[in-house]
């Protein structure tokens, strides 16, 4: 492991990547506790304790515990993805957003910079969601947790929550760019085991206190093990499409003949429609944080209860819906036809063309609904076995075990990418100087 880690830091471009991303996580955990300007942060934490377990405690997880602190990066990358969600949803309905996105670079330029003004606006009225939410959340449990809550404290939540998203999606991008790995997905990883030191506190402090036993500590640990092992399991496994290429004649020389496969993987998608779920998850009681508690419209917030039936119900159903959208966005059967098409590529007993697309698509349909269901069970399953055997102080479920085990294999396979692109370049050169030697 020594070697290995040796080995990363040798190569000048994946070191200069990888402290970058380590000097962006310094500053975006710097940013975590820095509080918003007229909110009372010690009446917040006893406050808060009684929505720990519901949906908001959900979102306080992604955003590393900024939201229950009320720092400026409360609402986190959230908002962000909540506008991602709705531009690829329009990129399917919407033809000028289809057009866009079939513009290849210069459309996905357009695309994100729609993105982000999406990303203000959804965060402008989040925000002033929160502040009412954190208004109400003290009138409700008779403690002061706002101590001028006039249009000054409104006006400076918003623009301060708002900031803080800009900011964060700007640290995302930054990380994507100049970085190792999705930027996006890295923020929640780090937000998520930023947590853990918190929780397996807890964990301790329930079992001192008797209300954790060692038996529930042993099958919630098997569980996660099972879990992760399961994550990489499934992020490994592919459909191999065997690709045959047909001989050719250029000039003198003979071209292809060669034997390949398309990797069709299981879970195409990874971790991506966990996220997207889990931010669809939170509207509603976004919307419910508008009115006040004794309004009918606050009871929305106890139905989307994450140990309750509905909640996973819908939180399974909308997995399995975004894990084939994603999966359609990323991968388009008729792309691959083409591209073989024009390459003298062919699969065998295929005929090329539609019937190459078809064929790909009928396979690319079967494989992605085993791995539809499996990113559902492991989302809902150990959640509801949580909740059944009564351990609320153990918040580390399926969904935060399977974004960080996704998000760590597939940073982990972006090194190894880098790491194998030096050794090839480094061998043409070598080769090169041997050619010229012997000239």
């Amino acid at each position: 492991m020594l070697e290995k880690l040796r080995t990363i830091f040798q190569v000048p471009e994946l070191r200069r990547r990888i402290l970058f991303t380590l000097a962006m996580f310094v500053v975006y955990r710097l940013g975590e506790h820095m509080p918003t300007p007229g909110v009372n942060a010690a009446a917040l934490q006893g406050a808060f304790q009684s929505q720990a377990n519901g949906l908001f405690g959900l979102y306080d997880m992604f955003v590393g515990g900024a939201f229950s602190r009320a720092t400026v990066f409360a609402l986190g990358i959230m908002p962000y993805i909540s506008a991602s969600i709705i531009l690829q949803l329009l990129g399917a309905v919407v033809p000028y957003f289809e057009k866009l996105r079939k513009e290849g670079e210069e459309g996905q330029k357009k695309i994100t910079q729609w993105t982000r003004y999406g990303t203000v606006l959804i965060s402008f009225v989040q925000s002033y969601a929160y502040s009412i939410f954190l208004v109400n959340l003290g009138a409700s449990q008779g403690v002061v947790v706002v101590p001028d809550p006039g249009p000054g404290f409104f006006f400076s939540t918003i623009i301060t929550q708002t900031a803080g998203t800009v900011m964060v999606m700007w640290l995302g991008e930054k990380i994507t760019e100049f970085g190792i790995g999705n930027g996006i997905s890295l923020i929640i990883f780090v937000n998520i085991l930023g947590g853990v030191p918190n929780r397996i506190m807890q964990a301790i402090d329930s079992f001192r206190a008797g209300s954790l036993g060692i038996v529930q500590i042993v099958m919630i640990t098997a569980i996660m093990v099972a879990v992760i092992a399961a994550v990489i399991v499934m992020t490994q496994a592919t459909r191999k499409i065997p690709v045959q290429y047909a001989k050719r004649m250029v000039g003198r020389k003979m071209y292809g003949g060669q034997s390949t496969h398309i990797p069709l993987r299981v879970n195409t998608a990874g971790v991506i429609p966990i996220i997207f779920a889990s931010s669809i998850m939170i509207l509603p009681t976004t919307v419910a944080g508008f009115f006040p508690p004794d309004s009918p419209m606050a009871a929305v917030s106890q139905w989307f209860n994450p140990y309750g039936w509905l909640y996973n119900v819908l939180y399974a159903v909308i997995i399995i819906f975004f894990t084939y959208f994603y999966t359609a966005v990323v991968l388009n059967p008729n792309d691959l036809a083409e591209n073989m098409r024009k390459s003298s590529g062919f699969i065998p007993g295929i005929r090329p063309g539609r019937h190459t697309a078809e064929y790909i698509d009928r396979v690319l349909t079967r494989i992605t609904l085993p791995g539809a269901f499996f990113l559902a069970a492991v989302a809902v399953l150990p959640d509801v076995i949580i909740a059944w055997f009564k351990v609320p102080a153990v918040g580390f479920g399926g969904t935060s075990v399977l974004i960080v085990v996704g998000v760590a294999l597939d940073t982990l396979q972006q090194i190894e990418s880098h790491l194998l692109m030096r050794h090839y370049e480094g061998f043409v050169k070598r080769g090169r100087l041997r050619g010229r030697s012997r000239m």
